[in-house]
């Protein structure tokens, strides 16, 4: 495909980070977690005094030196503003609107929907959230195994993980989400149907 503008991709950005970090919002109401970073991120932002935004960027730092050397400066200049974005966007919606009850199924459904949702516009846009999401695009280029289904595998360990702190029902949901994100990005981001060529230039 040909590449998008620059002021594609960062409306693009914009739109993706916003849309994850609502359903992270929905997943902190619900008390449920997800895969990846941002799972590591929810898990331990219940046991630590340190806001989601500070955690989640610490979870990222090691993976965009990967994101660098695999796909190029801009894709993980890209990725670090996605999750700079994401780490603002959550920790400043708690001072715009707060989600005092929600329904542990419905909180998972849809945070898992908009966080399948935003990664896919970012996957589209040459950006990721970094973490995991580089390794998953990682394997998808070089295997050709989509990212949904490596993302799956990783999400669903990292949820199995969460076994000796969360309650079988929080497990349950949190499972589900994970479930909802991931068929988002099964369905919707496969190589043989819509690729992003990353320019890697060597010294």
């Amino acid at each position: 495909m040909e590449k998008h503008t620059f002021q594609e991709d960062l409306i693009a950005m914009i739109t993706g980070t916003f849309l994850v970090a609502q359903g992270i919002m929905f997943l902190q109401a619900a008390h449920a977690i997800t895969g990846g970073t941002a799972g590591l991120a929810l898990l331990l932002n219940q046991f630590t005094p340190y806001s989601f935004g500070v955690l989640y960027l610490l979870c990222n730092a090691p993976f965009y030196w990967l994101a660098w050397k695999r796909f190029g400066r801009w894709f993980a200049l890209n990725s670090l503003i996605s999750g700079l974005l994401v780490s603002l966007f959550t920790d400043l919606f708690s001072h715009f609107i707060q989600l005092t009850h929600v329904n542990e199924t419905y909180g998972a459904i849809t945070g898992g929907l908009f966080m399948g949702l935003g990664m896919l516009i970012l996957f589209r846009h040459r950006s990721s959230l970094g973490g995991f999401n580089v390794f998953c695009l990682f394997i998808q280029d070089k295997c050709g195994i989509s990212v949904g289904k490596t993302q799956l595998c990783i999400d669903t360990s990292i949820v199995c993980a969460s076994l000796f702190y969360l309650s079988p029902e929080i497990i349950a949901v949190s499972i589900l989400s994970a479930a909802v994100l991931n068929i988002v990005l099964a369905m919707n981001h496969k190589p043989s149907r819509y690729s992003v060529t990353y320019t890697v230039h060597h010294k």
